[in-house]
């Protein structure tokens, strides 16, 4: 019962930030995904809960003029983009620490101080994203799902997230070194046997 509470509550606040077909294309997306899922469905609606949540603290909380991504799986919690100043990098790691309900487990905090990146790099940041997901199918380990690893890149660095194995790490890392136009590619996994 609390996990549909949870999935309601997620998809009532999806819907008061004006993404009607969003949410019910996300919602058939997120069937699917969760499938393949390695995180259990509460999980998962805890993960998008926390980033609708931290995205409504940090644009009521911090100063205009950032650009701020926030990427939650299995609890961890990614801050990318670019705010104004060295104490609002800060204020944003905070608030997502303190973030109690669901929980987060632990922040990484890869905020730079600057202007926001321009539309071109967000696109190219896009158009890797796109490879990387689609580099990582030609990756022929037994039981490994590309699905399973998220992907965010921010001015050219990549970062992978997921829980994976060892091998299915190392694997996806080396994939997505080699896709053109990266210039780093940061593993943030959680491992499992």
């Amino acid at each position: 019962m609390t996990k549909w509470i949870r999935l309601a509550g997620a998809a009532l606040a999806m819907v008061s930030l004006g993404g009607c077909a969003a949410l019910f294309v996300g919602g058939a997306a997120m069937g699917v995904g969760v499938a393949h899922d390695r995180r259990t469905t509460g999980t998962v609606v805890d993960d998008q809960t926390i980033e609708l949540k931290l995205y409504d603290l940090c644009t009521r909380t911090l100063p205009p003029g950032n650009r701020i991504g926030i990427t939650s799986y299995n609890g961890a919690v990614l801050l990318t983009g670019e705010v104004v100043s060295a104490q609002a990098r800060q204020q944003a790691e905070q608030i997502a620490r303190d973030l109690k309900d669901p929980p987060v487990r632990l922040v990484y905090n890869e905020l730079t101080i600057g202007p926001p990146d321009s539309m071109s790099v967000q696109s190219n940041d896009a158009l890797l994203t796109t490879k990387v997901k689609s580099a990582l199918f030609q990756i022929q380990i037994p039981d490994f799902d590309p699905t399973r690893v998220k992907v965010v890149t921010e001015n050219g660095e990549v970062y992978l997230m997921g829980l994976v194995k060892p091998t299915e790490a190392d694997a996806s890392a080396g994939v997505a070194s080699r896709v053109g136009g990266v210039r780093r590619v940061v593993t943030l996994f959680e491992y499992i046997n």
